[in-house]
């Protein structure tokens, strides 16, 4: 049985909450599932599964993206993240090539319309947004909260309109095409895409005069620069990073430093309870 039929054939409510398929070479493929993972076949995925899920994925392009994934992963159409594994080719110290593909992860991007709804009344004052940065651990649910939160604001959903810079430097909060928003982040939003989240953030300062600046992921100290640096031009934030919650947040140094700096007094936490997403809300100040 092929990959695709094994996935078509998962129960209805399976393929709805499937977050990501993986592929390791010489292992069974899975689907990762909320709290958990499932086997898709009882036999071992080749290296031939994995180039053709890599052509179908890049519409033929397999030899470009592999020799353009410097960054670990390729974004393709619909928002969808394709991560690989496998033997670098270095020069000079940077990644130029991947070849022998051992490992893929494809992540499934999904809209989830409305799941910040019933948050919008304590991330608000007045209709307008607080800086707010959204937790949870790597596939929690981080991007797709943060995707419909800007969706919500920028369609006025908190009772005022609010003008969204998106640096969505991965393509995975609106997955552009051809320039055109993919996914619904509202119509009020500006997306900046493929550029490094510190200089999008100061490309839309200058360019797009935002009332609030969204970007996926805080991993570095020059991200938190570009945060102080919209905070002092009198700009809402709103953010994701990676931690079970505030305290783990506390025992990394850069993450500390963020919420020592209280360039956000609200955080959104993103637990999974029996299989099902929970969202808290939490004052910083």
């Amino acid at each position: 049985m092929s990959l695709r039929q094994a996935a078509l054939r998962l129960p209805a409510e399976d393929r709805l909450t499937a977050e990501e398929l993986r592929l390791r070479a010489g292992r069974p493929p899975c689907v990762v599932l909320p709290g958990r993972e499932r086997e898709l076949l009882d036999r071992a995925v080749t290296g031939s599964d994995i180039m053709s899920v890599i052509e179908i994925a890049t519409k033929a392009s397999a030899h470009w993206a592999l020799s353009n994934v410097c960054s670990g992963f390729i974004t393709i159409e619909g928002g969808h993240r394709l991560g690989l594994c496998g033997t670098a080719v270095m020069k000079e110290g940077d990644v130029m090539n991947l070849r022998d593909v051992s490992s893929v992860c494809l992540r499934i991007a999904k809209e989830n319309r409305g799941i910040a709804a019933p948050l919008l009344g304590q991330l608000t004052k007045s209709g307008v947004p607080t800086d707010t940065l959204i937790i949870a651990p790597p596939g929690g649910g981080k991007t797709t909260f943060l995707r419909d939160l800007v969706r919500l604001l920028s369609d006025g959903a908190s009772g005022t309109y609010t003008r969204v810079a998106l640096a969505d430097e991965r393509g995975e909060v609106a997955a552009c095409c051809a320039g055109v928003p993919q996914l619904d982040v509202g119509s009020r939003t500006d997306v900046l895409t493929g550029c490094p989240k510190d200089k999008a953030v100061m490309m839309l300062l200058r360019s797009m005069s935002p009332g609030l600046v969204a970007v996926d992921e805080i991993t570095a100290p020059e991200d938190l620069g570009a945060m102080r640096a919209a905070a002092n031009c009198g700009v809402r934030l709103l953010a994701t990073a990676h931690a079970e919650d505030t305290r783990d947040l506390l025992r990394r140094p850069l993450y500390k430093e963020l919420l020592e700096s209280r360039l956000f007094s609200k955080a959104v936490t993103i637990t999974v309870v029996h299989g099902k997403r929970e969202y808290r809300v939490e004052d910083l100040d």
